[in-house]
């Protein structure tokens, strides 16, 4: 049996909505068909966010992945963004410190200069998202941090590039 639909409204910039509209021409797919399944993305990809077992250190792989989303577009604060962390969390090993937390939202040269300060063990410092995945990582004892992206699955071909007359 078929789920109820909602219609809902969506705010846009044009440029992001002429951007949805090139990928549906592209796709020969309607327009709608491309919020759908921008929106099943987001949901199957953060569904962690809406699990209630996930707390503390279980949410870091997540707001790692959207790091730069969560200052710009959201706009959360660090009062926030820590009570989305820790507001559910009752194991104390879970627990992400505020300090930590903040990391999230700090631009990059910041950060290097923050990371610095906190990581015994300087790693990787040319690229200052995978300093920070390897810190949280080894501080929290995460698992792996989802290094996945949409394209992992396909091979894309490079095309070759042309030869010069010399």
């Amino acid at each position: 049996m078929n789920e109820l639909k909602q219609i809902i409204s969506l705010r846009l910039v044009d440029s992001d909505r002429a951007a949805v509209q090139a990928i549906a021409a592209r796709l020969f797919v309607r327009e709608s068909d491309i919020y759908r399944f921008a929106i099943n993305y987001l949901l199957n990809r953060f569904s962690c966010l809406f699990d209630d077992t996930y707390t503390g250190s279980d949410l870091l792989p997540a707001m790692l992945e959207i790091r730069a989303e969560i200052n710009h577009t959201l706009g959360l604060k660090r009062h926030q963004l820590e009570k989305i962390i820790n507001g559910n969390n009752i194991n104390p090993d879970k627990y992400v410190a505020m300090c930590d937390i903040e990391l999230l939202l700090m631009p990059q040269h910041l950060l290097r200069q923050r990371l610095l300060k906190l990581d015994e063990n300087p790693r990787n410092q040319g690229d200052v998202e995978t300093w920070l995945k390897d810190y949280l990582t080894d501080k929290y004892h995460l698992l792996a941090v989802e290094k996945k992206t949409v394209f992992d699955d396909f091979i894309v071909p490079r095309k070759k590039a042309p030869k010069l007359d010399t």
